[in-house]
């Protein structure tokens, strides 16, 4: 096994250069999203890379929470068939783009999708089939801010860990 330093140093990066991804780093993400865990192995999802400038600041606008995504050198919208554990699926997926990306030295940041009030206009935006759920939009982009992999404070082990009860 490899070291888990990669979980540790995680950040939600919402400041990025001007600086391109390349497609080999981007099907990289995507790739390691296609191995996570999924309910009864039935990989709902589909991913959209979005690149287009144009189309992140079309995105950036539509969601709320999200306006640093037209900053973003790239994007990817994390869709999934309406199953039964569609959003548990997406979100394993989309912890998979993240933490890839870190290991790439790439800022992320999650986005929230699942039954937001944006969800079908995206889906118009990047051509989805309307049967498909967004789970989420994952900016990304190299760190404006030199220090944006530095470990931070959490709460200690011994506070959320609990053996046999509560």
């Amino acid at each position: 096994m490899r070291d888990l330093e990669v979980l540790r140093l995680r950040r939600s990066v919402r400041k990025f250069l001007s600086k391109a991804i390349s497609k080999v780093e981007l099907e990289k993400m995507v790739d390691a999203a296609r191995f996570a865990p999924t309910a009864r192995n039935v990989q709902p999802w589909e991913f959209v890379v979005i690149t287009d400038k144009s189309k992140l600041k079309q995105l950036a606008a539509l969601a709320e929470n999200a306006r640093f995504l037209d900053q973003a050198a790239a994007a990817i919208a994390i869709y999934a068939l309406d199953t039964k554990y569609y959003l548990e699926d997406g979100s394993a997926a989309t912890c998979s783009v993240l933490l890839a990306a870190t290991a790439l030295g790439i800022g992320s940041c999650w986005v929230a999708g699942d039954k937001k009030d944006y969800c079908q206009a995206v889906g118009v935006l990047l051509n989805v089939p309307v049967e498909m759920k967004l789970v989420s939009l994952v900016a990304l982009g190299y760190p404006q801010e030199a220090d944006a992999f530095k470990e931070i404070a959490k709460r200690q082990l011994k506070e959320v860990l609990h053996w046999e009860k509560f």
